[in-house]
């Protein structure tokens, strides 16, 4: 879920910047809010926020498994939400796979 929103906003992000440089006028450049970040750094970034997800539910077992004071129901949730993370990231790491052979398929 936080990859394929982090994904959505570098595609209007690179959508934008495309747009900007269509028209060619620096004004329209000037209204994008944030810089353009390559492909490279939005995939680190939903990376370490996946692995964020996975220590915080580790800690939250960790201390539910301690005994101490842990809400079940927080707890279920982040259990959720890390395996959600973790299975989109497998899910966008398997279409870049994918991606990557068609393209070494491919003749020029």
């Amino acid at each position: 879920m936080i990859v394929k929103s982090v994904a959505m906003q570098a595609y209007q992000n690179a959508l934008k910047a495309q747009e900007a440089a269509f028209n060619g006028s620096p004004a329209s450049a000037k209204k994008s809010q944030a810089p353009a970040t390559g492909f490279m750094d939005t995939l680190k970034s939903s990376l370490e926020k996946v692995n964020d997800m996975q220590e915080q539910k580790m800690s939250m077992v960790e201390s539910f498994a301690a005994g101490k004071d842990t809400n079940v129901h927080e707890l279920m949730i982040q259990l959720q939400k890390a395996g959600l993370a973790m299975s989109m990231t497998s899910a966008v790491r398997s279409k870049i796979l994918a991606s990557y052979q068609e393209l070494t398929k491919m003749q020029f």
